[in-house]
């Protein structure tokens, strides 16, 4: 029985051992992680992605990420926001953007910061500009006998107003906070990219390019698919070998249908040139 005993201890401090062995060999593959995060639909808001980002750059574990872009834009403010989360990351950890079938206007904004950007040759991006779209229905209002009566607390008050016709002073203010976010979002490109104000300015009248003529514009660097950027977030962030891709399973809800984030079984690709009503959007 005490041979037995013996015998049983003796095994178990091995597996000890071994453990240790096993936890402080500098061979082994500690660290080579790439976090995939990804972006679709239209950007409503920033909450959910930025969450996802600041995990992945506080663990250590993870060398690199890279950002799946597949949104044709959205928000002013979301844009931003992700924009400027991604440069906070990036000067500590390498960010690789990967964009699927579009990723324009807002979905360009949160792409450029990155260290690289992947397109696919047919992808379509660019789209650097700023929309504001008001529908007037006031001569409809006229046809049917209705009339909206306004109280405000300035003159200015209902200046986005669908009830009226805009007066030319009206669509100078407006123009002019376009022009000023328009303004932003050429610089944030021009410093991201390393290009000059004027060179981002002449790309910039809200066109869109595919992935190729983007490349040749500098828009992006490099031309290929989610596993390209993958292979090269791995590569400049020192792993070596292929790196093993974490990623969160979310789930779908009837909200992300209202956010116009369809699941890819629903819908193939995102349709470009999806507007917001009654909000300023990228």
């Amino acid at each position: 029985m005490k041979k037995v005993l013996i015998f049983f201890l003796i095994i178990i401090v091995l597996i000890a051992v071994l453990s240790l062995m096993l936890t402080f060999n500098s061979n082994l593959p500690i660290g080579d992680k790439v976090a995939l995060v990804r972006v679709e639909g239209v950007l409503l808001d920033s909450k959910d992605i930025i969450e996802e980002l600041k995990k992945y750059s506080d663990d250590a574990s993870i060398k690199a990420i890279v950002l799946r872009v597949d949104s044709p834009g959205g928000g002013v403010a979301p844009s931003q926001e992700i924009h400027e989360e991604i440069v906070k990351i990036k000067a500590k950890k390498k960010i690789v953007v990967s964009m699927g079938s579009v990723a324009a206007s807002g979905g360009y904004y949160i792409s450029c910061p990155a260290h690289k950007i992947v397109a696919n040759a047919g992808t379509l991006t660019g789209s650097i500009g700023v929309i504001m779209e008001i529908p007037n229905i006031e001569g409809l209002m006229q046809k049917i006998g209705v009339k909206a009566e306004v109280v405000k607390s300035g003159k200015h008050k209902d200046i986005a107003s669908m009830f009226k016709t805009m007066s030319p002073e009206e669509r100078e203010i407006l123009q002019s906070v376009l022009d000023d976010v328009h303004d932003q979002f050429i610089k944030a490109v021009a410093d991201a990219r390393g290009m000059t104000f004027e060179s981002i300015k002449e790309l910039a009248d809200g066109r869109v390019f595919t992935g190729r003529m983007a490349k040749e514009a500098g828009l992006v660097d490099v031309l290929g698919n989610l596993e390209d950027a993958i292979s090269l977030a791995g590569e400049i962030s020192g792993i070596k070998g292929k790196p093993r891709v974490v990623k969160e399973e979310k789930r779908f809800h009837l909200l992300d249908m209202i956010r116009g984030n369809f699941p890819e079984e629903l819908i193939k690709g995102v349709i470009p040139g999806i507007k917001l009503k009654y909000m300023l959007t990228l």
